[in-house]
């Protein structure tokens, strides 16, 4: 082009001659004057390039998702943050919002399950209905059918959700699964103590929220628990992979930075911390875990739907005050005093805004002195099969790593906890985690709990660096996690490496402070030893009793009719034990199954139906004599037992007859259990009367643990045949025979797809 411009130039200088004379002077092309001749020129093209520009900026508005321009936006505000309004918090002027518009404004429910509902209702959804004791909310959106409706479950349409009168309507988008927080919110007005965060495509495990929860909070039992805690003041550690723990090394759930997926090491010793303030709960979830795009793209094996299994015995673990870990949305059980900690941000994505409220809740936990507990698999959750967008988790790879550090170094100097909450969610605006709108609508969503009666909680108070300069080491537990079918790059591991010796040691270290009581009908002299050597293993010590007393063997004599008459001997020689476990020789214990009880409580098969029967005592003589001597007894108990017995027997003229070959008893029934066994005195009450009477007196039924009642019981099988329905899965078999060295043998055989080291032993 300069070339062009000085060629031309110097041509019209040496032709200049021949250029007519009738033609004018050139004009001077000066700006001001061109720009006046070609005015109108100079309008159409700017706007024909206007309208190319908006073109094209609708068109890639059109065609991109909402998320993309977000990320943009938020990669922006990232590196350049904006100086926002702080807004004020004004608590104290906040009037009442009272349910006038629903059909349920005198509904009361403590325990409540929050869903988002797009569809007609689910298998699963119609599953979470039936649990007892627990109300189901579904919240509806743009995209949710007109006629929706579940029998048992509570539906709240856009319109009935913009009737309740929450100031946080305003801010939420209409086709979005976070209205979740207006049914929160409305959980709460109507006397909500325990919310579940749900979807509708998870499964309760067995039906019942409390066998995987801790949902009473004040009892006794709670706070008395200690639980495995990640050892804190590991300064190279913010964030920890759950799933390890659980049996799952290779797989990461979604909200981990992606810079930790390759720490696969599981942890080497925990610390432990009292129960009673792990005010949110975080369930494992099988089938389909909380895994993100990465993982579900990398791993996905064609339309195979993923089913992968979490270690269902592994111990409850808690995460430190320098600790966080991911938590979502659709398998998470939030307490009272976290109710604060339900609120879904708005500005981010939807795939990122459940973890983001998880990391923000965390920080704030700490204040009030709470904490996070992540359990075992709680829910079966079906893989659909559907494509994970990893545009949707952009914003959240590219900072939850730096947010996670944020959050750890915040401090704040306010001295009421909503105050920390706007305070936060203000800095964290700042720093470019969500925007204003969040910001905005934290103080909204405060203002609504408030309205809808929920008080906060009090800070704590502490320091969190001196805290954590103090970390008492003394007292670690260790805990080696096995290792589960997994899956690599969409390849199934087709091997399970074993590790043997970290399940004995689990096993030893649930079991060994219980003393196993043992009976033995059959041969001591044959079998004695290897009772021992199968039991000791895992347990105490091993104490058995026969009929006849061997010194050499250490076997102490008993009768087995009135076998409880000699435990509070026994009781009183292991006095500082975590508890005992008796057992008959007929009975086949599968030590590796009993993890999931609970040993501060009862054990008997009491609701096994051929194991129990109630016996009317004018039957027969017998009967009769025992119903005699029972009620004697039962009359000269103290009050909180005699109370219990009534409570829990059918009638005075019956008999709770119960197969007693396997019961537990923890330390803090067993001065009750001694005081029974005094009121019974030289009556000859028969075991499996009087066992099932002292049961039902100490605590009722309904609070025994369940975990027997899945045994095996059979009444008149042959010996020769019992090998054909012993089953590893269960926690006991009854009945078995064992005479001598060869029975053991045969057993061991079965046994070891249990505990594989019994084939080294035998």
């Amino acid at each position: 082009m300069i070339v062009q411009d000085q060629s031309s130039t110097k041509s019209s200088k040496s032709h200049k001659h021949l250029i007519p004379h009738h033609f004018s002077e050139p004009k001077n092309l000066d700006f001001s004057t061109w720009a006046s001749e070609n005015y109108f020129k100079i309008l159409i093209i700017t706007l024909l390039t206007l309208s190319v520009a908006a073109f094209f900026f609708f068109f890639y508005n059109s065609i991109a998702p909402p998320t993309t321009l977000f990320c943009f936006q938020k990669s922006h505000l990232s590196n350049n943050p904006q100086k926002i309004k702080i807004p004020k918090l004004n608590l104290d002027t906040v009037q009442p919002i009272l349910d006038k518009s629903s059909p349920y404004s005198s509904f009361h429910s403590e325990q409540w399950i929050i869903v988002s509902v797009t569809d007609y209702p689910s298998d699963s959804l119609q599953k979470l209905v039936k649990l007892k004791g627990w109300q189901v909310l579904a919240i509806g959106n743009s995209k949710t059918p007109k006629d929706w409706s579940l029998k048992g479950a509570i539906f709240l349409s856009l319109e009935q959700q913009a009737n309740l009168g929450f100031r946080v309507v305003d801010y939420l988008p209409y086709d979005s699964y976070v209205r979740k927080s207006v049914g929160y919110l409305f959980a709460i007005q109507h006397g909500a103590r325990r919310i579940f965060d749900a979807d509708d495509r998870g499964e309760v495990i067995g039906g019942e929220l409390g066998k995987h929860f801790d949902l009473d909070l004040e009892s006794v039992i709670v706070k008395q628990q200690r639980i495995f805690q990640y050892t804190s003041g590991n300064s190279n550690r913010t964030v920890v992979n759950p799933y390890i723990h659980f049996g799952q090394r290779s797989v990461w759930p979604r909200g981990l930075p992606l810079e930790n997926v390759g720490e696969v090491g599981h942890e080497e010793f925990y610390s432990e911390v009292s129960g009673g303030k792990q005010y949110i709960q975080q369930g494992i979830s099988n089938g389909l875990p909380d895994v993100d795009s990465v993982f579900y793209s990398t791993r996905k094996t064609g339309t195979l739907a993923f089913d992968i299994r979490f270690d269902e015995h592994a111990p409850k673990v808690a995460m430190s005050r320098d600790t966080m870990v991911p938590i979502n949305s659709f398998n998470t059980l939030f307490h009272y005093n976290a109710f604060w900690a339900l609120m879904l941000p708005v500005s981010v994505s939807t795939m990122a805004s459940d973890v983001l409220r998880g990391y923000w809740a965390q920080r704030l936990l700490w204040e009030i002195g709470g904490f996070v507990a992540v359990y075992p698999p709680t829910i079966y959750r079906h893989d659909k099969t559907e494509a994970y967008h990893f545009i949707e988790e952009k914003d959240l790879h590219v900072n939850v790593g730096r947010l996670i550090k944020f959050l750890i170094s915040w401090r704040s100097e306010k001295h009421r906890l909503f105050e920390n909450i706007r305070d936060l969610s203000y800095s964290m605006a700042e720093e470019g985690f969500w925007n204003e709108n969040d910001v905005k609508f934290t103080v909204a969503w405060l203002q609504d709990l408030v309205a809808v009666g929920y008080q906060q909680p009090k800070l704590m108070g502490f320091e969190l660096d001196r805290q954590k300069a103090n970390v008492d080491l003394s007292g670690r537990k260790e805990y080696v996690p096995p290792k589960l079918p997994s899956v690599h790059l969409g390849v199934e591991e087709s091997v399970t490496v074993n590790y043997e010796i970290g399940n004995l040691i689990r096993w030893k270290k649930n079991f060994g402070n219980v003393v196993l009581i043992m009976f033995v009908s059959g041969p001591v002299q044959q079998t004695s030893l290897e009772w021992r050597l199968l039991y000791g293993r895992i347990f105490k010590t091993v104490v058995i009793l026969s009929t006849q007393a061997d010194a050499d063997l250490a076997v102490e004599q008993g009768q087995l009719d009135q076998i409880y008459k000699y435990l509070p001997k026994i009781f009183d020689r292991f006095n500082s034990t975590e508890g005992f476990l008796v057992l008959h020789d007929n009975t086949i214990l599968n030590y590796w199954n009993l993890l999931q009880a609970d040993r501060s409580k009862l054990w008997i098969a009491n609701k096994v139906p051929t194991s129990r029967t109630v016996v009317d005592g004018k039957d027969a003589s017998w009967f009769a004599k025992q119903s005699t001597m029972v009620n004697k007894v039962v009359s000269t108990m103290s009050a909180h037992l005699q109370v219990n017995y009534k409570e829990s027997s059918p009638s005075e003229q019956s008999l709770a007859l119960c197969g007693s070959e396997v019961f537990y008893i923890p330390r803090r029934f067993v001065s009750d259990f001694v005081d029974l066994v005094d009121l019974v005195g030289d009556f000859e009450i028969h075991y499996k009367i009087a066992v099932p009477m002292f049961f039902m007196a100490m605590d009722l039924p309904q609070n025994f643990d369940p975990l027997l009642n899945k045994m095996i019981y059979k009444t008149e099988a042959i010996s020769t045949r019992s090998f054909d329905f012993y089953s590893a899965q269960v926690p006991a078999v009854h009945p078995w025979s064992i005479s001598t060295e060869s029975d053991f043998v045969k057993l061991i055989r079965l046994m070891s797809s249990g505990d594989p080291l019994l084939m080294e032993l035998f």
